[in-house]
């Protein structure tokens, strides 16, 4: 029996798809490589080159294997496309996730762990945020996952189907010995962005905004290591293979940092100067956002241990200078 990781050649998913390795699990892997990368697959893994949104391609994978879990990464996720291309967003995140969940119901798949997002939040006063807040997305990509969100409730209604949903601050860093790590293009994360101005791959660093109700007008993020947060996907997956009820759970570091504070902070782990440019603001960036991950620690029994956002800085910073194209030879 194998769990199935979608979009286990990107960023995020690649590192889960390690992890499970690591821990003996059989991995399967399905992923159209839109912004995943072949050479971030483990070699273990058994990888199904194609997109969620094809039933008939989705059936034969579950018909080749015997699938008993699934980690669900395949959507689309920059806020800013997602303000001009908002159909884009609800035909890959949204129909292809009820491609997903028609095909868990037809093989009798019961468990699914789903990538959500701290942007089902929207602009919150009260921080830490906590799971019980309000859901009031300010733009399009956090419309989409909270609409996958509610579609999985009313698919454990309709048929069964037990899931958690992990709805993540920034993450960042890589996988320590540095075999995987961050590669979108275009790149649009804030460290990445950082430690690609470091690398002179760009003119400057662009802060959208200095204007903010914040300690220096710059947007504050809550920032969780890659590897961290793969461990609550697994524990995830054991809480639902245990019996545990379906549920939404925060993962970030309870700790705050502005753009400003990133950038020297990256300064001083890579040594190097970094030019900054001021920008406008970006349509629907809240001005803070800082997770209370204390469920996820009491119900999961997850203890993040990478939270320094020096480590974290430092582990992507190791991928960066040592694959300044990414993936690319």
């Amino acid at each position: 029996m194998s769990i199935l990781v979608l979009g286990g050649a990107g960023y995020i998913g690649s590192h889960a798809v390690y992890q499970l390795i690591d821990q003996g699990y059989e991995v399967v892997v399905i992923d159209n490589l839109q912004t995943g990368h072949r050479d971030a697959l483990h070699p273990k893994a058994h990888f199904y080159e194609g997109d969620i949104r094809n039933r008939e391609f989705m059936r034969s994978v579950f018909q080749k294997e015997k699938i008993k879990g699934i980690i669900h990464f395949a959507a689309n996720s920059l806020v800013g496309e997602s303000m001009v291309e908002p159909l884009k967003y609800y035909d890959n995140n949204v129909f292809g996730t009820q491609v997903v969940l028609e095909i868990m119901q037809e093989f009798g798949v019961k468990h699914i762990v789903f990538s959500s997002t701290a942007a089902v939040y929207g602009e919150q006063r009260v921080m830490p945020i906590t799971e019980s807040a309000e859901t009031k997305p300010t733009n399009t990509y956090g419309e989409t996952k909270l609409a996958m969100e509610k579609m999985m409730a009313w698919c454990e209604k309709g048929f069964g189907i037990h899931f958690v949903a992990l709805r993540y601050f920034n993450v960042a860093g890589a996988r320590g010995e540095g075999v995987i790590g961050e590669d979108h293009d275009p790149e649009t994360h804030l460290i990445p962005v950082v430690l690609e101005a470091a690398l002179g791959k760009r003119p400057a660093i662009i802060v959208f905004g200095e204007d903010y109700d914040t300690v220096d007008g710059t947007c504050v993020r809550d920032y969780i290591h890659v590897e961290d947060l793969i461990e609550a996907h697994i524990l995830a997956l054991k809480y639902l293979q245990n019996g545990g009820e379906s549920n939404y759970f925060n993962l970030g570091s309870s700790q705050g940092f502005s753009v400003k504070e990133i950038i020297e902070t990256a300064k001083a782990v890579t040594q190097l100067d970094i030019p900054v440019q001021m920008g406008e603001r970006r349509a629907g960036d809240p001005s803070t956002l800082i997770a209370s991950s204390d469920k996820a620690k009491q119900v999961l029994g997850w203890n993040p241990s990478r939270t320094s956002i020096e480590q974290i800085i430092t582990d992507a910073w190791n991928w960066h200078k040592h694959h300044p194209n990414g993936y690319q030879k």
